[in-house]
């Protein structure tokens, strides 16, 4: 891996030439990796908003191919440096309206790029305070920034721009896993307390909100006898009262949460909740005890999200707890505890925690910036959740969630239709290589029967179950148990045994992600193959391959459908 090229070319950028004179801007490198502090040298305090690190070209073709991350799980960018095109359904600029993005486009805290000798790579290895941004202009100019969130720099104060640490070599996966050390340095990483990789039974994918105490009994009946090795049993959104109300439950768990999860642990496995930690809808109690707690707008009223970014996807208006605030802190720490003390609790999978790192609102600390917030706020869910807990990241800002929480959800919520599995597989393919070095991966949950609103057809699904084994990541079933077939429970179990034997995620060729290969721990590998297209295509094989779901031998070749995934194996 070299460095001198790309490091050249920044070095001899200028220095922000829209700086006040009083604001001095000075670069500290450390061979790849440089630090930016910014001294207010004047008498007067500064708000800062757009604090400009670099601003140049670096001579990339409009054509080259690139990968950016996006501020918030569901936004990452892929497509041409001229022509960006998002990879899900929620882009930051858009859905969530975090940037304006006019005349360039956004990406947060990652961008690589292809080129004709390699790859180049630039990416925050921090986000401690800032929130990390590299616009890119359509004629091939690139300005690296700090979001400053218009805070003020006070006379004789300074700020440290995070981590930028900047990359070129022909090995992908090389430039991204030097990027992972350099964050675990940063900011450590909670996986490495993880005894063994997660998985279980996920109620959210066949009840959705209807679930009820009576489908979670049902469903931990039918893990003892046919999936034992599913440990955890997630109650997902439903059992609440109203979102913010996480200690009441709803009349469908009349004998309340705790009593059920002691049912669980007696079964031999683990109670696994979700909780939305920092919105409340209106008519929580939280809500109304304590309109204080919460971010405020312009008019000094708790604001609603919808008014500046996505309002959420039911029992809106959102409102969002303050993690600035001392009392909200002492909340989190105080709900997190009594699950875990008095509910025996220990697994939480954290969702909508984007809205803990809102924009456009006020917080109790005018100082802070919304990545302080939304991390002091975490660091109080940690607290509460005590030591052995497993905390999952959903719907979460990836950088800002860096060293909070154990495991990350990396794509959007699966259906049972082609073009979600495919989706979903891009986004967690490009995702890849955080699994087991930032955290635990979950490519979100395994489902293999249909539903009256969503249907896929035998090839969909087996892309589908490719793409899981090729993630490499945590294993949670989506379906009502008992509907599993004898296929289907043994393609489940058949993940599941990956799972526990924490194999690695594939490593592909390129980002087209046609043909990965996955090393199996005792040995042999895993040939992941994949057709994005609507056509067929034959593929040449190496010989001695066998079906990695029935152990059929296979010969030199095979037809790929379009829209299917294969998985061989080799000895």
């Amino acid at each position: 891996m070299s460095y001198p090229a790309l490091l050249s070319v920044l070095r001899q950028w200028p220095a922000d030439p829209a700086l006040p004179s009083h604001l001095l801007q000075t670069r500290q490198w450390d061979g790849p990796l440089c630090r930016v502090r910014l001294d207010n040298t004047g008498a007067t305090p500064e708000p800062v908003q757009d604090w400009l690190l670099f601003d140049g070209e670096l001579g990339i073709p409009p054509e080259a191919a690139i990968y950016g991350e996006g501020f918030q799980m569901l936004a990452q960018t892929m497509g041409t440096w001229q022509r960006p095109e998002p990879v899900g359904r929620c882009p930051d600029a858009g859905v969530y309206r975090i940037t304006a993005d006019e005349g360039y486009h956004s990406v947060h805290n990652l961008l690589l790029v292809e080129r004709a000798q390699g790859w180049l790579l630039l990416a925050f290895a921090s986000c401690q305070r800032f929130g990390g941004e590299f616009r890119l202009y359509p004629e091939g100019r690139l300005q690296i920034l700090m979001n400053g969130e218009g805070r003020s720099l006070a006379p004789g104060q300074h700020w440290q721009s995070e981590a930028l640490i900047c990359l070129e070599g022909p090995d992908r996966e090389a430039l991204l896993g030097e990027l992972a050390s350099r964050v675990e340095a940063e900011h450590g990483s909670l996986v490495a307390q993880v005894p063994a990789r997660p998985s279980g039974w996920c109620s959210w994918y066949h009840y959705y909100a209807e679930v009820s105490a009576a489908d979670i009994r049902e469903n931990l009946a039918v893990r003892a006898e046919r999936f034992p090795g599913l440990r955890y049993v997630q109650i997902d959104d439903g059992y609440q009262a109203r979102m913010g109300d996480w200690l009441t439950p709803s009349p469908k768990f009349e004998q309340g949460v705790a009593p059920l999860a002691a049912e669980i642990r007696a079964a031999g496995c683990e109670p696994a909740l979700w909780v939305a930690p920092f919105i409340t809808e209106p008519g929580s109690r939280v809500f109304q005890d304590h309109p204080d707690w919460f971010v405020k707008g312009d008019d000094g009223l708790p604001l609603p999200s919808e008014r500046v970014t996505y309002g959420g996807w039911r029992c809106t208006p959102w409102y969002v707890l303050d993690g600035t605030h001392p009392e909200v802190q002492a909340h989190l720490e105080r709900v997190f505890r009594t699950l875990r003390e008095q509910w025996g609790i220990h697994y939480f999978k954290l969702d909508a925690n984007f809205w803990g790192a809102i924009h456009g609102g006020h917080f109790c600390d005018p100082s802070a910036t919304r990545v302080e917030a939304y991390r002091r706020g975490m660091a109080a869910v940690l607290r509460g959740a005590g030591e052995g807990a497993f905390l999952l990241g959903c719907n979460a800002p990836l950088w800002p969630s860096l060293g909070l929480v154990h495991g990350m959800r990396v794509s959007d919520d699966v259906e049972r239709q082609g073009p979600r599995f495919r989706q979903i597989a891009r986004e967690a393919f490009c995702r890849a290589w955080q699994n087991d070095r930032l955290w635990a991966l979950d490519p979100d949950c395994v489902c293999l029967r249909d539903l009256p609103n969503q249907q896929a057809g035998a090839f969909d699904y087996q892309f589908h179950l490719a793409a899981l084994v090729a993630s490499g990541g945590m294993v949670l079933a989506g379906d009502r148990l008992q509907d599993l077939d004898e296929l289907q429970g043994a393609q489940l179990l058949r993940l599941l045994a990956l799972c526990e034997a924490r194999t690695p995620a594939a490593r592909f060729d390129d980002m087209g992600f046609s043909r990965g290969r996955v090393a199996l721990p005792g040995g042999g590998e895993l040939l992941c193959l994949f057709n994005w297209g609507e056509q067929a295509k034959r593929l040449a094989l190496p010989a001695g391959g066998t079906d990695f779901w029935d152990d059929s031998p296979l010969g030199d070749a095979l037809v790929l459908q379009g829209g299917q995934g294969r998985v061989i194996r080799y000895a």
